[in-house]
């Protein structure tokens, strides 16, 4: 069939190559390249960077529901349209262009967690599961008919670059069999249950803001969820730190949340509010990404002295 593409970050690229490799590319459309880094200088989409790679036509619109992009997409006759983490909601006028319609490529087990953060919300909630939909575009969000799902378990310490890695690997192959119902006349749709629906909200920076008196449970969940940003953070001798990765030890420390409790070869025991975090891995503001074995072996850190919440 003859596809146009709307993606945009890296999850979308492995999708985005399985479809080009099955069918005809009319076009690829993702965001306009953004400032990005301390230079603030513009930087192309991954899905741009892949969309050149493979000689497809592209498009980075401003502004989608205008006359002139309609008219453009018109003029392309795609038979079927594919989304994948595009970033921004189509208009009606959009959605009828392809008389096959559209697919959209989405990384929870709909109907829970919609929305634009299902990966690093699955985490924070602690879910032991997820998984990749392959559902009909409709006007609300992430609300169409699904064609097909395949479950996923979440690894305890699997933090949400990993796990959108391995989603967009079974996200990719799942739509390729989508559009392979859907050329073949096979495509059996099934509406999402109403009363199951959860939404999930955009990750901010203070996602990242550790508090110590959480569980170490739920601060794990944190460091997890908030790689590869805002990564979780708090304050160590005044300075900002970002803790990369980290460990659940369930026994309580018997001091106050924040507090070193031991520095051993390769990792440090934190107090929380239950139970202890071992820290892994470790960063300190101009530096890079550390194990603590490595950071040790630098730097002296001392039973009480204290990880700080940033106010």
């Amino acid at each position: 069939m003859r596809v146009a593409f709307f993606g945009t970050p890296e999850i979308a690229v492995p999708v985005l190559r399985a479809v080009a490799a099955h069918h005809e590319m009319a076009a690829v459309v993702c965001q306009p390249d953004r400032p990005q880094g301390r230079g603030k200088k513009p930087v192309p989409p991954p899905v741009k960077v892949c969309a050149q790679e493979l000689g497809i036509p592209m498009h980075q619109p401003e502004k989608l529901n205008d006359g002139t992009f309609e008219s453009w997409l018109r003029a392309l006759a795609p038979e079927i349209g594919v989304v994948a983490a595009y970033g921004r909601l189509l208009k009606q006028p959009i959605l009828d262009i392809p008389p096959k319609g559209w697919l959209n490529f989405h990384p929870s087990l709909l109907p829970r967690h919609r929305g634009p953060s299902p990966i690093q919300t699955a985490i924070l909630e602690g879910d032991t599961e997820t998984g990749v939909s392959i559902m009909q575009m409709v006007l609300d969000m992430d609300a169409g008919d699904v064609l097909l799902q395949e479950a996923t378990s979440i690894g305890p310490d699997e933090n949400a670059a990993e796990l959108a890695a391995r989603l967009a690997t079974m996200g990719a192959a799942l739509m390729v069999e989508g559009l392979r119902l859907v050329a073949s006349g096979e495509a059996r749709f099934t509406s999402q249950d109403p009363t199951k629906v959860t939404v999930t909200r955009l990750i901010e920076k203070e996602d990242g803001r550790i508090r110590w008196d959480r569980s170490a449970q739920s601060i794990h969940n944190q460091v997890r969820a908030c790689i590869p940003w805002p990564v979780a953070h708090c304050l160590y001798g005044g300075e900002v730190c970002r803790i990369h990765r980290s460990a659940v030890i369930p026994e309580n420390a018997g001091a106050s949340p924040g507090t070193i409790v031991a520095v051993e070869r390769d990792r440090v025991l934190v107090a929380t509010g239950e139970g202890r975090l071992a820290i892994l891995a470790f960063q300190m503001p101009g530096k890079r990404v550390m194990t603590m074995a490595e950071y040790l072996r630098g730097h002296a850190m001392q039973v009480g002295e204290r990880f700080e919440e940033i106010r």
